[in-house]
């Protein structure tokens, strides 16, 4: 959501520039981080790890699924050999396209190589703003983060932003489906953290978008993000997650999370191979679940600062990482999720390049979903108010670039060359006129004031602005029209399962 520039003439209502960034392919042709022959190579190892090493998957009822598909199950030891001919069966039933149903037709997704989606940080513990500080997120930080996402048509899907730490577990997964269904139209997201909390998270979804069991059953409403243990082990709660969202028609993003030289081997082509193979083991377990069942390919790929052990990212070896994924989700065939993200401590510099470093390489190796574009510091225990907006800054004008091949370079301009003389400027030339109020990009926090006027105004920095820009977002209700009955039969729902005790998670 943008506005336009205020007219030069007083009381004359200046015409508004708007631009699509609801519905985004990636203009860029993709980058191989090894030759075609090395990746093919990859992925052969990988299968080769799954028959001859195996995934240690902890949920039995997941190890009998892989059973009765022909793979080798050791029940002393919990491991599932995989031969590649099951796996070969899942890539090829696993859906190329997905069609993802939001709250509202304009929000809708298609999740497919060549599309773009972005979501801001997630998952973190802590918030961060200059006016209260770092602190354990709360209820109100969530759903004041799922209102500037919904904010920005730039971010097009709910991710779990913070973790509500002032709610209990049994009980979190209400307050979080509320906020997303009440204060936002976009795909939400849904933890799995066991088939009670997710039928009921089902149930509250399908209940408040008024849809019957079979048209929610029809295509995905909603996503999970599925984390393998690594490396090599499923744990109880991912593996009954990809078998709760593979029964309900409903879509999982599989994400090992590999760090060279902790959780996987120091080499980008050793973490890249592990992560492959977990991510196929996982994927398996879907389309034995269900064929068809909606699954997207995922990695989060980085290295460690070996003299600390610290996860970093935005690095040379995160970038290389995102494009050996690419190259690898393309010859599945699959939509892909790649991750940015920042291990700096608050919003600054490093914050700033570590963010559009990791962010580029995504987009370089042509991933669908980039998840962590926008707020996310200290590698995932914060989500700053301020790092938001300024990564939505850059997130904006990776926007135009992918809308400008609508329209880019078909206005050539010759009236106004031929207007003005050698050595003059097209300032006031009719074609400039017409123009200049909707032809750039306006920003949201930049400046471009010369160093007087910037002072004369008070000397104050993006970041600051940053604050002003979300506590004005934030003091005028997001424009979501809800249902009046459809919200207080939810506010019930939530009420009497309160009362009953919730749903405990499992482990």
């Amino acid at each position: 959501m943008r506005q336009g520039r205020k007219s030069r003439r007083g009381g004359d209502t200046p015409p508004k520039r708007t631009v699509n960034y609801r519905d985004l392919r990636n203009p860029f042709p993709p980058m191989a981080a090894f030759s075609e022959d090395h990746i093919t190579a990859m992925h052969n190892a990988a299968l080769s790890v799954l028959e001859t090493h195996g995934v240690k998957i902890l949920l039995p009822e997941a190890r009998m699924l892989f059973k009765a598909a022909g793979a080798i199950i050791d029940e002393s030891t919990d491991m599932v050999t995989i031969g590649r001919e099951i796996v070969q069966a899942a890539l090829d039933t696993a859906p190329k396209s997905i069609p993802v149903a939001g709250g509202a037709p304009h929000r809708d997704l298609t999740l497919e190589l060549g599309m773009l989606v972005f979501q801001p940080g997630a998952g973190a513990p802590h918030a961060t703003d200059l006016i209260k500080g770092r602190r354990p997120a709360t209820n109100q930080d969530f759903r004041d983060l799922t209102c500037l996402t919904q904010h920005f048509d730039v971010l097009h899907m709910v991710p779990p932003l913070v973790e509500p730490q002032d709610i209990p577990m049994h009980l979190r997964h209400y307050a979080t489906m509320e906020a997303q269904l009440t204060l936002s139209d976009k795909v939400p997201f849904i933890f799995s953290r066991g088939t009670p909390q997710v039928e009921q998270s089902f149930e509250m979804l399908r209940d408040f978008r008024g849809l019957s069991d079979a048209s929610f059953a029809a295509q995905p409403h909603c996503y999970t993000i599925i984390n393998t243990n690594s490396p090599r082990q499923i744990d109880i709660p991912m593996a009954q997650g990809l078998i709760d969202f593979a029964k309900a028609g409903q879509m999982s993003i599989v994400t090992p999370f590999t760090l060279m030289g902790a959780m996987a081997p120091i080499t980008v082509a050793g973490a890249i191979t592990l992560s492959h193979a977990e991510a196929l083991a996982a994927i398996t377990l879907t389309q034995l679940v269900a064929p068809g069942a909606p699954v997207c390919y995922g990695t989060f790929t980085s290295n460690v600062d070996m003299k600390s052990g610290a996860p970093v990212f935005g690095t040379p070896e995160h970038f290389r990482a995102s494009l050996a994924a690419g190259q690898l989700a393309r010859l599945i065939g699959l939509p892909w999720r790649s991750a940015s993200g920042s291990a700096a401590n608050l919003g600054d510099v490093q914050a700033a390049n570590e963010t559009q470093f990791g962010t580029w390489g995504c987009l370089m190796a042509g991933a669908t979903v980039i998840i962590h574009a926008a707020g996310w510091l200290e590698g995932g225990l914060t989500v700053g108010y301020e790092k938001l907006i300024t990564d939505i800054e850059v997130l904006q004008m990776i926007a135009e670039l992918c809308v400008a091949g609508e329209e880019g370079g078909s206005d050539l301009g010759l009236d106004a060359i031929a207007d003005v003389q050698p050595g003059g400027h097209f300032f006031g030339t009719p074609h400039t006129m017409a123009r200049y109020q909707t032809e750039f990009y306006e920003p949201l926090v930049a400046d471009y004031a010369n160093f007087g006027t910037w002072a004369e105004r008070g000397s104050v920095d993006a970041t600051t602005r940053a604050t002003g820009l979300w506590q004005n977002i934030l003091a005028t209700p997001p424009d979501v029209p809800v249902n009046d009955a459809r919200r207080g039969a939810l506010q019930d729902y939530i009420a009497k399962a309160t009362a009953t005790g919730g749903a405990a998670p499992v482990s």
